[in-house]
């Protein structure tokens, strides 16, 4: 990797990384809450699930896939709409009390659950894909034969930062479910709060304009 990439690259693109990915946004948000109103192993595994959703927009932007999206309104309104839609589908088993409810008994199937629901919110964010496209290549070197592997390189290392920063915010968030948890009235609506949570990102993303 540091053959490809120089280290004054590394160290500059990995600052960015850490730093775009402190900025307040719907993914650091939705780890956030849910780690603070269901623990941090919810937020890992929903951070795990977004920064897997990572490597599929590194992957489409080394294939050069992600142009479609910056230049077919079709598809990126076709791609909002569907993450969107998920979205809406979340809140409304929020609202059901069924599947992301607080306190289930199979903890593997709920960790599974958020780490899913983390990878489709993250493949189904055009924004995302536009990014990447966008951010990534301003720190490939041209002059290279090896551009894909500079892109596949790049986008490992934003990852890694990502991975980083949302756990450390997952972890900081944990320390407030004790004290939500002890609030008759939190405790009582958490999958309402939770089902406001998914809706405030759906029409965050559907407004998304191309």
């Amino acid at each position: 990797m540091f053959e490809i990439l120089s280290t004054e690259t590394i160290i500059t693109f990995v600052a960015a990384s850490v730093v775009l990915s402190l900025v307040p946004g719907p993914d650091n948000i939705f780890v956030m809450s849910h780690s603070a109103l269901k623990g941090w192993r919810i937020g890992f595994y929903t951070t795990l699930g977004l920064c897997t959703g990572l490597i599929g927009h590194t992957v489409l932007v080394a294939i050069g896939v992600s142009v479609i999206f910056q230049t077919s309104a079709i598809a990126f309104n076709g791609l909002k709409i569907i993450g969107a839609f998920y979205l809406l589908y979340l809140a409304w088993l929020s609202v059901q009390n069924k599947e992301l409810n607080l306190g289930g008994t199979d903890k593997d199937s709920t960790n599974r659950s958020y780490y899913f629901t983390g990878v489709i919110m993250n493949l189904t964010n055009p924004k995302v894909a536009l990014f990447f496209l966008v951010f990534l290549p301003q720190f490939v070197n041209t002059s290279n034969d090896n551009v894909s592997i500079q892109i596949f390189l790049l986008g490992l290392l934003f990852i890694l930062s990502a991975l980083c920063v949302f756990t450390s915010i997952a972890y900081l968030a944990s320390f407030l479910e004790d004290v939500l948890k002890k609030s008759k009235t939190v405790n009582k609506n958490l999958n309402i709060l939770a089902a406001l949570i998914y809706f405030a990102l759906a029409i965050n993303l559907f407004f998304v304009n191309f």
